[in-house]
Order: C-alpha cells, then sequence, then structure tokens
C-alpha cells in the first residue's frame, strides 16, 4: 500500500501549480496550534505543512511516549475553497516495555473562506472533515467520522492576532456506536519581528461526558519564523491539562507552499 506521506511529497514536487507569492504575499499555515487558519491557500497552489511530534502520556503507573508526524497538505481549487488530506502518519508507540508501530488514518476535507475581516467581523473559514477508518490495523479508527469547525480570526493591532475555533464531530465505538463531541480552542499570537511570531493556545479538541471518552484539554505555546514567503519553520510546546490528555508535547514543524 502506497503510504500518504509518500504521496504527500511527490505531490509537493510534482504537481503544475501558480508561480511563487509575491512580496507582499507570505504563507499562512494551519500549524503549528490546534486552531485552523481561516484563510485558504489560493487558487492553483499546493501547500505541504509536516513535522515531528513527540508526545509523554502518564495514566496508571505506565507511562507511554509516541512519535507521530502529523502532516497536511492543502490544494487550492479556487480563490474561497481548498482540499485538504492530514494525517498523523508513521506513528511509533513506546509503553510498558512494548513497541507498536504503523500509519494512522488519514482525513478528507474541504475548507471554504465565507469572509474577510471588516471592522469588527472576523474572517471566517468553516472546515468539514472525514477521518477514514485508512491506517494499520492497529491504529485504525471504526467507519467514517465527520468533523465541522468554524475558524473566525481578528487582526488587532500591534501585529497582535486572536482566533477562535468551536466545532462538532463525531466517532464511533467499540461495538460501531456513533458518539458525538464538541472542539473549542483559542489562541492569542503577536509577531516579534518581521519574520518571527508567538503564540499561546488553550485547546479543547473533545468535549464530551466520561461515559462517551471524556475531555481533552491543553495549554500550548511556540512560535513559527519565515524563511522566506513561502517556507515557514515552527517549534511548539504542549502541556496537558487533564489525565486523559498527553502531559507534555514537543512539536518541530516545516511548512513549504508553491
Amino acid at each position: 500500500m502506497v503510504r500518504l506521506s509518500s504521496f504527500f511529497l511527490a505531490a509537493a514536487c510534482g504537481l503544475p501549480l501558480a508561480a511563487s507569492a509575491g512580496a507582499d504575499d507570505t504563507i499562512s499555515t494551519d500549524r503549528p496550534d490546534f486552531v485552523e487558519s481561516s484563510q485558504v491557500v489560493g487558487k492553483g497552489r499546493l501547500q505541504l505543512e509536516t513535522s515531528m511530534q513527540w508526545e509523554r502520556e502518564r495514566a496508571d503507573g505506565v507511562t507511554a511516549r509516541t512519535l507521530t508526524t502529523p502532516t497536511l497538505l492543502r490544494i487550492g481549487l479556487g480563490d474561497t475553497t481548498e482540499l485538504r488530506f492530514e494525517t498523523d502518519g508513521r506513528t511509533i508507540v513506546h509503553a510498558g516495555g512494548a513497541t507498536a508501530a504503523g500509519y494512522v488514518d488519514t482525513s478528507v476535507g474541504l475548507k471554504w473562506h465565507t469572509a474577510d475581516q471588516d471592522g469588527a467581523e472576523p474572517s471566517l473559514g468553516v472546515l468539514l472533515h472525514a477521518d477514514l477508518a485508512s491506517g494499520s490495523a492497529a491504529l485504525r479508527g471504526s467507519g467514517v467520522r465527520p468533523s465541522l469547525r468554524l475558524a473566525a480570526e481578528w487582526e488587532l493591532e500591534d501585529g497582535v492576532g486572536f482566533g477562535i475555533m468551536p466545532g462538532v464531530g463525531t466517532d464511533n465505538d467499540e461495538r460501531g456506536a456513533r458518539r458525538g463531541y464538541g472542539i473549542l480552542a483559542a489562541t492569542l499570537g503577536r509577531d516579534l519581528t518581521e519574520r518571527l511570531h508567538g503564540f499561546v493556545e488553550l485547546a479543547a479538541p473533545r468535549i464530551a461526558r466520561a461515559d462517551r471518552g471524556g475531555t481533552q484539554a491543553s495549554v500550548d505555546a511556540g512560535v513559527t519564523w519565515l524563511l522566506t514567503n513561502d517556507i515557514q519553520l515552527d517549534a511548539a510546546v504542549t502541556r496537558g491539562l487533564n489525565r486523559r490528555t498527553a502531559d507534555l508535547g514537543i512539536g518541530l514543524g516545516l511548512s513549504v507552499r508553491r
């Protein structure tokens, strides 16, 4: 089976796309924070956002360490729409003296940029995704799991920006029964220099009752560094806020646009 991470890299190198951005047009990414950008990549553009993510989780006297390779491929369909393929990619889990490795599921989605910022009215984007049961047997989810999110962004004075993203999603339990959950996150960022940007974020990627898997919540902080108008590096640190969330996470990422 062809792995999606290889497909993403091949696509980034091979698709015929629009010319490079102008001097006033810089890459806008959906990573490294959880809140998505309200912007799309633009008609004819291709953008690859990839990373390495390390997490540590302690529960019931067992420490689990997980290494993943989160990757997002964004393809501009029009001036306000993009097609998206997203996966945590190759995953290696060390827990209790045992090691498991494989590939996790892939999500297919669309993003619509529905409004530009107009005074106090935010820039808006709507994201519809569906997680597919496409990963390795040990890491595969059950069935199709859709989610819907709204990304709202405000550009404020002095290089400060604020974003919030509410949403809803569903997954399936071991018996195939569908369970709903909520999504909510907020991020505050600031330009530190012309090319260096910092942010802090509070994220709850899953809000649910205990009998439906419980709530996950974390706080994170990080920086992005714009190497060129089309290439960005990033780094972030995450701390879990409850026992259902990994207590520590470190991520390093690279985003490239064509």
